[in-house]
């Protein structure tokens, strides 16, 4: 996929769900849909700048994952009072860690759920490092010591006059596996283990990576292949809830979190990559990599969930 593409086909794929949500539920009672810059943004995406061809299998594709939520929901259908669709900014995922993209709400009951929407690709996080960011903290509330930040110091100021100079990522070739993604991995690796043993971070951690600031939701993949994914994570048990004149046809069980720590090390023939295993069979891989041309002193993590316990399931519905 070209990756210039996946925001504006990410936002093309929201304003599909909108509409999917409200084909499925208009004309079963009273639907709003929020007229905000997010929507104006998803809607002239979706109608300008897709292909025919890609708007018909975005639409397919949205239609076949709510109709799976719908069985999990009956709040969805059940009732006559207005249901409300509303898109999130992107600026609530990025500071307040709020992942949903689409809300469907009932005020009049309190009610309401969320889908994070993504295309082709299965990613739980886009966190970085640099010299200013305390991971610990920002991720399990537990701040990360002087000795990590003096580590990775030595790795950033390097990136940082490379950066002055102009210099690209591919100026450095293979190289840059060896003498920038290791070491800061390796700082990570030793600062992640050293907050695990002063203090239980591993719940914390899967909150924090597939959470939803404190709210549970649904994630709906589209792919090419004509197969959307949703996976429901009811961290916290609000997902799943009966109606009044209707149960769901779907039961979503709690998910289980870990407790303990079985292993993190570097990925088989890998400088990039960490796998970090848990209780409860939880696995995660952290891929870390730079996210632009030119070098700078910072760089992105691709957090993938490999592993997960038997409770969190996924759905696959095809279009």
């Amino acid at each position: 996929m070209n990756t210039k593409n996946s925001p504006i086909k990410g936002k093309a794929y929201e304003y599909a769900c909108v509409l999917a949500v409200n084909d499925l539920i208009s004309s079963i009672r009273p639907v709003e849909i929020v007229d905000n810059s997010s929507l104006e943004i998803a809607k002239s995406h979706f109608n300008n700048d897709i292909s025919d061809l890609e708007r018909r299998n975005m639409s397919l594709s949205a239609k076949a994952g709510v109709q799976v939520i719908i069985q999990m929901e009956p709040r969805m259908y059940d009732g006559k009072d207005k249901l409300t669709i509303s898109l999130q900014p992107d600026t609530v995922a990025t500071k307040k860690g709020d992942i949903r993209d689409v809300l469907i709400i009932r005020r009049s009951i309190k009610w309401e759920i969320g889908i994070s929407l993504k295309h082709n690709h299965a990613a739980l996080k886009h966190s970085r490092l640099s010299p200013k960011i305390d991971f610990g903290k920002e991720w399990f509330n537990c701040p990360c010591s002087e000795e990590y930040f003096k580590e990775i110091n030595k790795i950033f100021s390097f990136l940082a006059e490379s950066k002055k100079q102009g210099k690209k990522w591919s100026d450095f070739g293979k190289g840059k596996e060896f003498f920038v993604y290791r070491p800061v991995l390796m700082a990570f690796m030793k600062e992640f283990t050293r907050l695990a043993d002063k203090k239980n971070i591993t719940s914390k951690l899967i909150k924090y990576l597939i959470g939803s600031n404190g709210r549970d939701y649904y994630k709906m993949i589209h792919y090419d292949n004509h197969i959307v994914t949703i996976t429901p994570f009811n961290l916290y048990g609000t997902l799943n809830q009966k109606g009044e004149n209707a149960t769901p046809l779907k039961t979503i069980p709690p998910v289980r979190l870990p407790k303990k720590i079985l292993c993190m090390d570097f990925k088989e023939k890998s400088s990039s990559t960490l796998i970090l295993s848990m209780d409860e069979g939880w696995q995660i891989s952290f891929r870390i990599h730079n996210a632009s041309t030119f070098v700078e002193p910072s760089l992105k993590f691709d957090i993938q969930l490999k592993g997960q316990p038997a409770n969190l399931f996924y759905i696959n519905a095809t279009w």
